[in-house]
């Protein structure tokens, strides 16, 4: 075991992250292939990979008609997937004398390294640490909002890991309360936060969050855009300030959390409004989070790298560093975040492509796609907020299967498998 854990190289290492991801949504959708509740073995494995993955997406019609302990076990896929199957892996595996650095690089493969202590398995105890005390704290709270211990559980569940299933056809929205409504805003907010910046807040660095320059944009997008949304909505929409506010603000921390609640059909909502929810599903939370899309670090480079280009231009002589904060972000991360962003795009237009031959229309491919990309669950079209993906055909299913497990992985810890030169010795 000694030399095995010595041996243990990285690309072995992004190997297990992905199979692992493949072997458990396998074994995972069992339950509900046994039990009746979903007989297709396809649209199980979609069910789990989509719970494992924390997308959200579901193929379920009915759900308040479905036993519990099968929803239990369907909020619990989201749960355990949200920190990571492999970071849980990593708090017991050292004990049996296997490596775990090369998994946790590739699990958060994110520009930033934020590591809170150099042993991972002591890393890994500290997240589910703070994990559970924010899961016992929003299950509490939403049983004071009138929720019973089952349904607090599986929504905690589903809003810690980002996820989004519910228990509830009509998702959040079917409770009609404002402050459970809340609640779900404040730990979706929580949830797409790097959770190193959670534990050193819990540690007394009260002004940890005012420091890091990724949290303050997150918090200035999701800002901005909630205000023209509301602002939007109001003109548009005869619901009250409140209700519109609510609203407006709940969709914006769903979607750029990724985790796929709903308290409206955003669908409804003026085309502007539609757009601004629709670029954010690319966004979405900062690295070190439970979210999926592209995450914020990577787009706050970008948007310091395009500024830098800019006063380049009107100035040719002068020096204009991309920092992050004091940090100056050298060519080689520049390169990574580019390539990040050109891969996206290539396998996003490639996959929407390959949707609309089974016979999606344009909205609903797009939707499709960026949805399970990204992590969110619900998307546009046939497949948005008051829908689902019980229509697509089999094919389509496991293209968008694939594709939540590169969101999930981050698109390069997945592509890299396919490289001939990574099978070779």
């Amino acid at each position: 075991l000694s030399k095995f854990r010595d041996d243990l190289r990285p690309k072995e290492g992004f190997a297990i992250v992905a199979f692992s991801w493949i072997f458990l949504s396998f074994f995972g959708c069992l339950p509900f292939v046994f039990s009746g509740t979903i007989p297709s073995f396809t649209d199980a494995f979609f069910e789990t990979m989509s719970g494992f993955t924390t997308t959200g997406a579901t193929i379920l019609t009915q759900i308040e008609g479905m036993p519990e302990g099968v929803l239990m076990w369907r909020s619990l896929t989201h749960w355990i997937g949200g920190m990571g199957i492999i970071v849980l892996s990593l708090a017991i595996l050292p004990f049996l004398g296997v490596g775990g650095m090369q998994l946790f690089k590739a699990e958060v493969p994110g520009p930033v390294a934020d590591k809170l202590t150099p042993r991972v398995t002591e890393t890994a105890k500290i997240l589910w640490g703070v994990y559970l005390v924010f899961t016992a704290a929003q299950t509490v709270l939403l049983m004071f909002g009138g929720m019973n211990l089952f349904e607090a559980l599986c929504h905690a569940f589903g809003t810690l890991a980002t996820g989004g299933y519910s228990t509830r056809n009509a998702s959040v929205g079917a409770y009609g309360s404002a402050y459970i409504d809340y609640v779900i805003i404040l730990f979706m907010l929580l949830a797409g936060t790097n959770f190193a910046l959670h534990y050193r807040f819990l540690r007394g660095d009260f002004k940890v969050y005012f420091k890091n320059p990724e949290f303050l944009f997150y918090m200035a997008i999701i800002g901005f855009t909630s205000l023209l949304i509301c602002i939007n909505n109001f003109i548009a929409l005869d619901t009250g300030v409140e209700k519109t506010f609510r609203d407006s603000l709940f969709q914006v921390v769903s979607i750029s959390t990724t985790t796929g609640y709903g308290t409206a059909d955003y669908e409804q909502w003026p085309f502007a409004s539609q757009m601004i929810l629709f670029f954010l599903m690319f966004g979405g939370g900062c690295a070190g989070s439970t979210a999926g899309g592209m995450k914020m670090i990577r787009i706050y480079v970008l948007t310091k790298f395009v500024y830098s280009e800019i006063v380049r231009l009107l100035h040719p002589h002068a020096v204009v560093p991309v920092r992050v904060g004091k940090t100056i972000i050298n060519r080689d991360i520049l390169m990574n975040v580019f390539g990040f962003f050109n891969l996206y795009i290539i396998i996003f237009t490639l996959s929407v492509f390959a949707m609309s031959q089974l016979g999606l229309d344009f909205s609903s491919a797009y939707g499709a796609v960026v949805a399970t990309m990204s992590n969110i669950g619900p998307g546009l079209g046939s497949v948005g907020p008051t829908d689902n993906f019980a229509h697509i055909p089999a094919i389509g299913k496991w293209l968008l299967s694939f594709l939540m497990m590169m969101g999930r992985l981050e698109l390069f810890t997945v592509v890299i498998l396919f490289s001939p030169s990574f099978w070779r010795k």
